[in-house]
């Protein structure tokens, strides 16, 4: 490090190797229910998830434990797994058939299937299925956990056939998109702070053996301090494919890691498992979400489901789908009125559905709030 910035060549093998022999005590995670190679296992049936210990403890592991953890059951009903993955097959063969769905991170593109803004064309195509996907608790619970509220839901699906390979090791969003010429250029804070503007989740939507290639984990790796440069390295990724680690999953299970966990898709070396996941990437309201959402057509189109779920399902389907988040806006035409902030599209939403509005309310009062952050 020199002045504050880390230098091109940052990063050493011998402090990254002390940081994963690092040992995770089940007396660390209480509520786990196993540590199975440092990755704590939570049975999330068994799990009050509004308990913010439990919350915290969550968080914790994600920002100076494993860095990683596994909800095991997070849908005891995987129904809504399955409608979705209909729903998911048919947008890969019609955008193959198109051209499109191409390109991939950190692998090479055709490797795979890949749907891009999965949540959006996922809400579009089938709003009830899409309502039953989200309305989950522990989806909710794990984002608020590392990213508070209002946080900013976004989905690629990710199908790997078999023979499909691995990924190269990386980090992720924001500084592990960039070259490491340009991670050299923001100062070490940055690189500190990174890390705390996503989570990354998958979603298994089929079970995932080793042989079928889960996502490779390095516990502990997000705590390296210059890995947003050192990834980059031909060393670090030698060392990577030496200690990693893979947890075979079932359909329903859920997986949640700090975007600075070193971490690939593995090989597929199945002969029959179409492995798919869908990849969540939740942004933070106070960063820049990766992809563009049409939030305003989502909550339009979703609101007619809401009427049939729990008010703590809704609140959940709400936090995936709405802007929870009232800036940037024009504060001109959307002003604070009682408070520091103005109304958001969540906000909105939420009250039509305690209040029981039409959709023509609803369109009017989403109408009236674009107008007011637009004009």
């Amino acid at each position: 490090m020199e002045n504050g910035y880390y230098l091109i060549d940052s990063g050493d093998i011998e402090t990254l190797e002390a940081l994963i022999l690092q040992r995770l005590a089940p007396a660390d995670v209480p509520f786990a229910c196993g540590v199975d190679k440092n990755v704590p296992m939570y049975d999330v049936p068994a799990l009050n998830l509004s308990n913010p210990d439990l919350l915290a403890e969550w968080a914790r592991v994600l920002r100076s434990g494993a860095g990683v953890i596994c909800l095991k059951r997070a849908y005891t009903d995987t129904g809504p797994i399955d409608r979705a993955t209909e729903v998911f097959c048919q947008i890969i063969e019609e955008e193959r058939a198109r051209g499109t769905g191409k390109g991939d991170h950190f692998a090479a593109s055709g490797a795979n299937d890949r749907i891009w803004n999965a949540l959006q064309k996922h809400c579009l195509r089938d709003p009830a299925g899409y309502a039953a996907y989200f309305a989950n608790a522990a989806i909710a619970a794990a984002s608020a956990a590392w990213l508070g509220p209002h946080y900013q839901m976004t989905a690629q699906v990710n199908q790997v056939r078999p023979g499909g390979k691995a990924q190269r090791a990386h980090r992720d969003y924001h500084l592990g998109f960039q070259t490491a010429e340009t991670a050299a250029s923001y100062p070490v804070h940055v690189h500190d702070l990174t890390a705390a503007l996503t989570l990354q989740g998958a979603i298994a939507h089929c079970d995932m053996p080793v042989d079928s290639g889960p996502t490779k984990l390095l516990p502990f790796s997000q705590r390296y301090a210059p890995g947003y440069i050192a990834f980059h390295q031909t060393g670090h990724s030698a060392f990577f494919e030496e200690h990693y680690i893979q947890l075979p999953l079932e359909k329903g299970d859920a997986v949640f890691f700090n975007p600075a966990l070193f971490h690939a898709a593995g090989e597929n070396r199945s002969r029959d498992i179409d492995r798919m996941a869908n990849l969540l990437q939740i942004s933070s309201p106070f960063g820049r979400a990766m992809e563009a959402i049409d939030r305003d057509t989502m909550c339009r189109t979703l609101y007619p489901e809401l009427k049939g779920l729990s008010e703590a399902e809704a609140h959940a389907v709400i936090a995936a789908t709405a802007e929870g988040y009232a800036f940037p806006t024009n504060l001109d035409t959307d002003p604070p009125i009682d408070g520091n902030a103005p109304d958001t599209q969540a906000d909105i939403l939420r009250r039509a559905y305690a209040e029981g509005w039409d959709k023509a309310a609803l369109h009017s009062a989403l109408d009236a709030l674009s107008a007011r952050r637009t004009a």
